[in-house]
């Protein structure tokens, strides 16, 4: 299973940035995951919002290929960890394609991001701030691919 992950722009707080990188090392200890911070667009939400978006969505979209794309979305198939985990297990098994997960900015991701996703996630009910997502969407694929390896995740 090869995975990847897509966000635009950094992790500026560095303290959220500390937990992404734990996960993202624990997760390329178990498989290979490949993380890709694109372009991350500038501007007054208010006034910019399709810019932003477009500009985003340019940066994202050149990394698509031919991978099965899972965008994060407040519309999307909530699951739990281990439902997760047999997903992951179910793509794996039926393409040679990249997974690849697609986190929206902070003002979420453009219409023609969403037309290309081949499944929505939610991960809650609830709203995140995009860095904190990042973290919690790390968290669960580490946990996910302890429970497809028969691991033991917490003592």
């Amino acid at each position: 299973m090869k995975l990847k992950i897509l966000w635009p722009g950094r992790t500026n707080d560095k303290n959220i940035k500390g937990l992404q990188d734990f996960y993202l090392k624990r997760i390329n200890q178990l498989e290979k995951c490949e993380l890709i911070e694109t372009k991350q667009a500038k501007g007054i939400a208010e006034k910019f919002t399709t810019r932003i978006k477009k500009i985003e969505a340019e940066g994202l979209e050149k990394y698509f290929k031919e991978d099965y794309i899972i965008c994060l979305f407040h519309e999307g198939k909530e699951m739990n960890s281990k439902e997760f985990a047999v997903l992951l297990e179910k793509i794996s098994l039926s393409s040679a394609r990249v997974i690849t997960f697609v986190v929206g900015g902070f003002l979420g991701l453009e219409e023609r991001i969403l037309k290309k996703a081949d499944f929505f996630l939610s991960l809650s009910k609830m709203t995140f701030s995009h860095e904190l997502t990042r973290v919690i969407l790390l968290e669960q694929i580490y946990r996910s691919l302890t429970i497809l390896k028969g691991m033991q995740y917490a003592k």
